[in-house]
């Protein structure tokens, strides 16, 4: 098994401009992020994940960027950046933030100018082409976020590839120079002090060289997710994702990170294990988000633990969570104990666990109305069900009406109708809430080297009843409607419910357990 730094971290997702406001704009920042660190190593945290803070027009809110070597002025400055992360070093914890690189924002000074003249040195950075006819793209494309995947510029006449949003080209990475700007920017930040890197996207990138049609899937075939992005998946993305290609790429910024002792994470939306195995080769990232159980809903009997068993026997090098600023909440989907019993079970798979923001408070999606939604799948597609608002509303610090967030009397979005329970402030000081509870977990963790570096090996159990065995050490976890007993001889360590010993679980609870220790025999 790897023992690289990130082998034994326990990794924590920052939606910046939702965690936490130091200038009274409503509006997450950098300082807002320092003057919770003290919160972040008391809960046992030891990577923080930043999403971006480069300077962005904010179309999607930070994933459109127009300077990848400064910080938006909405978030600080490069002073603060730097402080943050001298000040994470100091309590032990590592700082990656994302590096998004299938597209760039359309004001980046790049696109701006390849956009002027066809014969401009930048138009070879993205993927410019004629329309196959009067009106028409040059493809069959489409995007993430709904819509055609091409926009048309009449000052060319010829149209622009975009996997998201009009206002997030897309980098052609079939271009050397792109690839040599890129790493630039990546030893820029490495340099600085970075640890690595969430790359996003990242089995995008690279595009068929000829550009042709995807297929349409049939109907049987078709996932029925409505809103902006059902067009998405009416497509077999054979040309436009995945491609071969993604290994060189991958390969290049391995050996960069490589050089720096730095972390490369993977974001795809793949629940294929072994499709995802696949691209982690010797040589590629060191690690990919698995979206199974971010993708997956509450199922009595254990499906979700069955997902975690083949993940993790396909790789030893995934990345471990449940929620992020994209998805659903897990404690709407699971329910609070199920998202704090899976949690449990993924700290002794191999690979990194993460916990998104409020993750640990056990929070349900925010409540943010219609009208105030800010997100663009929201605002493109009109479907106010399929945005992600409810799951980016700001982090509730504590139980006052702007939730200890800000200052000001609103914020970028709503506060999402949060109540005293689940604050920071008000778990903190109950020794049983679920706050607590992560706060155990993760403690036990480190103080366990079974659950870090030992391979572990998965225990015929009773149905509903889930568990491995890492050296000395078993966690275990009951997905069934009646309480279970593990057979054998052990010592409680830890317990979602935070009782006192061993026990049959309940239905939703989780354990960690250590083999007893065996008497000496009296001397002869």
């Amino acid at each position: 098994m790897r023992q690289d730094w990130w082998a034994g971290a326990v990794g924590y997702e920052v939606y910046l401009p939702s965690f936490c406001d130091s200038d009274g704009d409503g509006w997450g920042d950098l300082p807002g992020v320092i003057s919770k660190l003290d919160y972040l190593e008391w809960l046992g945290v030891d990577l923080l994940w930043i999403t971006p803070f480069y300077r962005s027009p904010m179309h999607d809110h930070g994933y459109d960027i127009s300077d990848y070597r400064d910080v938006d002025p909405r978030f600080g400055t490069l002073d603060d950046l730097d402080r943050l992360i001298e000040q994470a070093h100091a309590r032990g914890m590592r700082v990656i933030s994302d590096l998004v690189v299938n597209h760039t924002s359309n004001e980046h000074p790049w696109f701006l100018m390849s956009k002027s003249a066809k014969d401009n040195p930048y138009r070879d950075h993205y993927l410019w082409r004629p329309g196959r006819g009067p009106g028409q793209p040059p493809n069959n494309w489409v995007a993430t976020f709904g819509g055609p995947a091409w926009t048309y510029d009449a000052h060319t006449d010829e149209w622009y590839a975009h996997l998201f949003t009009p206002e997030q080209p897309d980098l052609d990475w079939g271009n050397p120079k792109v690839a040599d700007e890129v790493e630039s920017i990546m030893r820029f930040w490495l340099d600085r002090g970075m640890d690595g890197f969430r790359v996003d996207t990242a089995h995008y990138l690279a595009k068929h060289p000829e550009l042709p049609d995807n297929p349409r899937l049939p109907d049987d075939r078709v996932r029925l997710i409505g809103g902006a992005v059902a067009d998405w998946y009416h497509y077999d993305h054979q040309h436009d994702i995945g491609q071969p290609a993604l290994h060189d790429i991958h390969r290049r910024w391995r050996m960069i990170a490589d050089d720096h002792g730095a972390f490369l994470v993977g974001e795809t939306h793949m629940t294929d294990p072994g499709a995802l195995a696949g691209y982690l080769g010797r040589d590629g990232l060191h690690s990919y988000f698995y979206f199974g159980l971010i993708q997956s809903t509450v199922d009595v009997g254990g499906t979700e633990a069955d997902l975690l068993r083949a993940a993790s026997s396909a790789s030893p090098a995934l990345s471990w969570a449940q929620s992020s600023h994209d998805w659903s909440r897990a404690a709407t989907r699971y329910g609070a104990a199920r998202s704090l019993a899976l949690t449990t079970l993924t700290m002794g798979l191999p690979g990194t666990p993460f916990l998104y923001q409020g993750d640990e408070l056990g929070l349900v999606n925010g409540v943010v109305p219609a009208e105030l939604a800010q997100d663009p799948l929201a605002k493109r597609g009109g479907n106010h069900e399929h945005n992600r608002d409810a799951s980016r509303t700001p982090m509730p610090w504590r139980a006052e009406e702007n939730l200890g967030f800000t200052s000001a009397s609103s914020a970028w979005l709503p506060f999402g109708d949060r109540t005293p329970a689940d604050t920071v402030e008000v778990q903190q000081q109950d020794p049983h809430s679920i706050l607590n509870a992560h706060r155990r977990l993760l403690h036990v963790r480190r103080e366990l080297p079974d659950l870090r570096s030992t391979e572990p090996i998965w225990l015929d159990t009773a149905p509903g009843l889930v568990a491995y065995q890492c050296g000395n050490t078993v966690v275990a976890a009951n997905f069934g409607s009646t309480a279970a007993e593990l057979d054998g001889d052990w010592r409680l360590r830890y317990s979602t419910v935070d009782r006192a010993g061993p026990g049959p679980l309940a239905p939703d609870e989780a354990v960690i357990l250590e083999r007893a220790a065996r008497p000496s025999p009296p001397a002869s």
